[in-house]
């Protein structure tokens, strides 16, 4: 009951995104010696730019992270250094695994002979995704002050410094190129600006369909001031260009991710809309539940996939082929399936247990369907309550649509919900003697 579908699926749009995204931008290129080179799409394709705008979904990460944070630290009741050490684990775990078993394959390859090119490649594309975390933990380990500083002043004031400094840093590299350690600030500045609006959100900021305007016209207004002002079209890195808007992250970055969270937070009646039907809403939690493993675990998949292929077939088109034009962007749709089988495969696993319910006075019970952690850190029934009953008995009332109040961080009392037999005289009876 504390989930809000709409940015579940905001969270699980931004994996789905950068999988597919990181799978049509990344060419492997079988080479005459029998190694792996990298190339770009982007680079032949020009005209392909506008789709890294729908693709390169990082600023939804993010605030659906500050989101998630806010309200993990809202309900844990453990103190705010146990809540930190539990929430960075959950988020470098993963990635120490990956290293590790990352390490052993390496290893295994180096021994059976593997070109070093190959090596090289593969070593880039599978810890390329890790920057994504550094910035992030510092996020997650600021999050009380950043929280509090939203609530005294407002998303607003807090946004405009975050930006400010990524202005800055883009003019100095505008003018002193040869000046360089502005990394590790343009990356926390720029990230935070999403963050803290996920922050202000969680807080029942940011709610109706003005706010959400106001953030989709400011954002796509500097996108198209950016790029007018000489900033490259695409949202990520082209090889040989002057300038990336991704790495490090630009003012277009930003710009792009306030337009993409104002367009979302837009999208918030259709999406619960779509919560309500069974396959989108389990299509959801399913993304939600491994959505750090997916994101960590989909470049070690296309290199392993394009590594075997080549291994075992040859140059094989879409997968080896160099990405030089539309026959190549048909050619890796092809493919997609089978990288998605694969990926699906590596980080799936099955969920254990039956799903219980806190009673006040602390004891557990059975409630029925089984229920999943989601990277939020809530605990959310597999899908939508509508969508687990075939059938409602005659003469029942709809629920009411504030049952709970899911921008509220800090609910003024703890509520309960009792479902009983309609047929069953002695589970109403319990039901009716429960203290409200």
């Amino acid at each position: 009951m504390t989930r809000d579908w709409p940015v579940d699926a905001l969270r699980g749009y931004a994996v789905a995104a950068v999988v597919l995204g990181h799978w049509l931008v990344t060419g492997l290129v079988l080479t005459g010696d029998g190694s792996l080179g990298q190339a770009s799409p982007l680079a032949a394709m020009p005209a392909l730019a506008p789709a890294t705008w729908v693709l390169q979904a990082l600023g939804l990460f993010y605030f659906t992270a500050g989101y998630a944070s806010a309200r993990s630290a809202a309900r844990y009741r453990g103190g705010q250094g146990r809540w930190l050490a539990r929430r960075l684990r959950r988020l470098v775990l993963p990635a120490v695994a990956l290293l590790g078993s990352g390490a052993a394959v390496l290893l295994a390859a180096t021994v059976a002979g593997v070109p070093d090119r190959t090596l090289a490649v593969a070593l880039t594309l599978a810890v390329s995704p890790l920057w994504f975390l550094l910035p992030l933990c510092a996020l997650v380990a600021l999050t009380g002050p950043l929280r509090a500083a939203v609530r005294r002043w407002g998303p607003w004031w807090c946004v405009v410094p975050a930006v400010a400094a990524v202005a800055a840093a883009d003019l100095a590299d505008r003018l002193l190129p040869a000046v360089g350690g502005l990394l590790p600030v343009r990356l926390l500045a720029a990230w935070a600006v999403p963050y803290l609006l996920g922050l202000a959100y969680a807080d029942g900021r940011l709610t109706g369909r003005r706010p959400a305007a106001a953030l989709a016209a400011c954002g796509a207004g500097a996108v198209a001031a950016l790029i007018s002002a000489g900033y490259p079209a695409s949202a990520v890195g082209v090889p040989g260009a002057a300038m990336s808007n991704l790495n490090p992250p630009s003012l277009f970055a930003v710009g792009l991710a306030v337009t993409q969270i104002g367009l979302g937070l837009l999208a918030r009646p259709v999406l619960l809309r779509l919560a309500r039907r069974p396959r989108p809403a389990r299509a959801v939690e399913v993304v939600n539940r491994y959505a750090l493993r997916i994101y960590l675990c989909h470049q070690p998949v296309l290199v392993g996939v394009t590594a075997l292929a080549a291994h075992a077939g040859g140059a094989l088109p879409g997968l080896h082929t160099a990405p030089d034009g539309p026959r190549w962007l048909l050619a890796r749709a092809g493919w997609l399936p089978l990288l998605a089988l694969v990926l699906a495969a590596l980080v799936h696993r099955r969920s254990a247990g039956p799903a219980t319910s806190t009673r006040p006075g602390g004891r557990r019970r059975s409630v029925g369907p089984a229920t999943s952690t989601s990277p939020g850190g809530s605990r959310h029934p597999a899908g939508p309550a509508t969508s687990t009953r075939p059938e409602a008995p005659a003469g029942c009332e709809p629920l009411s649509a504030r049952v709970y109040d899911v921008h509220r961080s800090e609910p003024r009392r703890p509520q309960e919900v009792i479902a009983v037999r309609d047929s069953d005289p002695p589970s109403r009876g319990r039901a009716d003697r429960q203290p409200r």
